[in-house]
């Protein structure tokens, strides 16, 4: 895969619910055969896929992402690294979703989601029905071991009294076994690389109850990945999805080994070529 040679590369903002959010956008020079919404992960923000949304939009896909509230470039919008509530980062997938279907209109759409990105994408396809192709959710964190049972009993007081107040921090060390990235995650200024704010991660907890609880809702198509690897998100949960969810139409991938960004991981090629064939096919039964 080149990476995407022939992709228009667009940067700017949409307004949502009175927050004004930077959004990115790769788009193939030929016409697109879908729509692709990417949501990005706690703490960090849509430009680390980069190399994910050129190899989609190479593959004929127009593809759109944002940072959260919070989150890289919309860090204006609230706190840094503070969510706000999953309920609204669902919200702003729907309305980034509009208008990429309004610049692109008459062909498939698709979101694909990873880790709170995956958890913010399976809380909307459970919410109600979600008018997509389908959702391809990537390290999705729905079994959280993070905190003892006293820091879980308190998460909630905590989002109330000191929503920004730093309860946990990522190891950066775990998101790929290629140095590289670890290095440049370390080294990118947009990245929060602080404890994690009361307020996320009791937002992360509870829609993960919450998802679980309504994965017989989940109806769409779905593509769920995991890396067996995965010390950040219990691969467990990709384990739930095949057992609970309510799709005819379930297609689980498991990457030995691999640890919580398969997309950035040595064998993501390997990775984004099972994402575009499934994809493709759906694309192609719309």
């Amino acid at each position: 895969m080149n990476g995407g040679e022939g992709v228009h590369v667009g940067r700017g903002e949409f307004e949502h619910a009175g927050n004004r959010l930077s959004r990115r956008s790769w788009v193939p020079a030929t016409p697109a055969r879908g729509v692709v919404v990417l949501v990005h992960g706690v703490a960090e923000h849509s430009g680390r896929y980069e190399y994910v949304a050129r190899t989609l939009a190479a593959a004929g896909f127009a593809v759109y992402a944002f940072d959260h509230v919070g989150h890289g470039e919309s860090a204006a919008a609230g706190s840094r690294a503070n969510i706000g509530s999953v309920d609204n980062a669902a919200d702003n997938v729907v309305a980034l979703l509009d208008l990429a279907r309004a610049e692109h209109p008459g062909i498939p759409a698709f979101v694909i989601g990873h880790s709170m990105g995956a958890l913010i994408t399976l809380y909307l396809a459970t919410r109600a029905p979600l008018d997509v192709a389908g959702v391809v959710v990537s390290a999705p964190p729905l079994i959280i071991d993070a905190g003892n049972p006293a820091q879980r009993l308190l998460a909630p007081v905590l989002t109330r009294l000191a929503p920004n107040l730093g309860v946990l921090k990522l190891d950066s060390s775990q998101i790929s076994r290629d140095p590289g990235v670890v290095a440049a995650y370390d080294n990118d200024a947009l990245v929060f690389r602080g404890k994690l704010p009361a307020r996320t991660a009791t937002e992360i907890l509870t829609a993960a109850g919450t998802v679980l609880d309504r994965l017989p809702r989940l109806r769409v198509p779905t593509l769920a990945l995991h890396g067996t690897g995965d010390a950040i998100a219990a691969p467990a949960s990709t384990d739930r999805i095949e057992q609970h969810a309510g799709t005819t139409d379930l297609t689980v991938r498991r990457y030995d080994g691999l640890y919580h960004e398969i997309f950035n991981e040595p064998e993501r090629d390997e990775v984004l070529a099972d994402v575009i064939s499934w994809l493709d096919a759906r694309a192609a039964a719309e």
